[in-house]
Parts: C-alpha cells; sequence; structure tokens
C-alpha cells in the first residue's frame, strides 16, 4: 500500500485553500505544514498527501476514501464550491464494480481528484 503521495502545484497558497475545503468532509485537514516541504493532509496523526511548490506534476488521477456515500456527496458539493471542475457527478460506477460509488473533479492544476465508497447501498 502506499504510504504518502506527494504533487507539485503551481500555486501553493491556492492548492492548499481547495484541498483544505475539499478535504474536509472526508475527515482529512492540514497536519504538517513546513516552508519549503509543503503541506501535508491526513486523518489521525499521520499526514499521507502533501502538497509542494514547483512545477506542475499532473495530470494525476487521485482517489481518496469514503466510509459512506454521503462523504462523496459532501466531498464533490465541497469541492464545485472550492472552485473545482465537475468531471463527473457523484454515482455509482458499475463498470469498476458494483459497490463503487464515486465523484470526480479537477483541481486548480488540471488533475483529476476523485471520492469513492465501496460500500453497496
Amino acid at each position: 500500500m502506499i504510504d504518502h503521495v506527494i504533487i507539485e502545484v503551481r500555486d501553493l497558497a491556492a492548492s492548499r485553500a481547495f484541498y483544505e475545503q475539499t478535504l474536509a468532509p472526508l475527515g482529512m485537514r492540514v497536519l504538517f505544514e513546513h516552508r519549503t516541504s509543503g503541506v501535508g493532509f491526513g486523518t489521525g496523526g499521520a499526514p499521507g498527501f502533501f502538497l509542494r511548490a514547483g512545477a506542475r506534476s499532473g495530470p494525476l488521477h487521485l482517489a481518496f476514501a469514503s466510509p459512506e456515500r454521503s462523504g462523496v456527496d459532501a466531498f464533490h458539493a465541497a469541492a464545485i464550491a472550492a472552485g473545482a471542475i465537475d468531471n463527473g457527478a457523484p454515482g455509482p460506477r458499475a463498470q469498476y464494480h458494483a459497490g463503487y460509488y464515486g465523484a470526480f473533479v479537477l483541481d486548480p492544476d488540471g488533475n483529476n481528484i476523485e471520492a469513492v465508497c465501496h460500500t453497496p447501498d
């Protein structure tokens, strides 16, 4: 399994604000901040998703887990409110598997960001 992911973004302040709003419904918040290393988001005590200022890393596809479908819905709404471009409204994605429920947005750098719940109805 992946321990952590770091993506480089063109505007760290803008991306931080976007992800703070977008990931809050999934229980993620800023857990680490350093002037040269960037910002780390996570739950509990360990960050697993980092933003660092630099050349654009993407486009990437990142999927964040949600334990409930309502979290996927809230993620999508928060992302759109934060300025994301809709890339797939919340809903079932039976082409992946029967219990797959996801939503997709494009972040400020054009990365495809997803929230997904694998729990059946």
